[in-house]
């Protein structure tokens, strides 16, 4: 352990309440469970959905749209 001081008071003068509060919320925070990264989503590329086929729907214009994509 080194002989440095945790926190250190660069100006004012806390009186000993004041210093019990600021460790209480330091130490708070350093023992909070950190969030983690959301996931990055995935790539179209691996989507297994394209793999399906598309749903027939049959009337006027059909045989062009089926050659659009979606």
């Amino acid at each position: 352990m080194s002989d440095r001081p945790l926190l250190r008071v660069v100006r004012g003068a806390p009186d000993d309440l004041e210093l019990a509060a600021l460790t209480a919320v330091v130490a708070g925070l350093a023992s909070a469970p950190r969030a983690e990264p959301e996931p990055e989503p995935r790539s179209a590329w691996g989507d297994r959905a394209r793999l399906h086929r598309p749903e027939l729907r049959p009337g006027p214009g059909a045989w062009r749209a089926s050659g659009l994509p979606r």
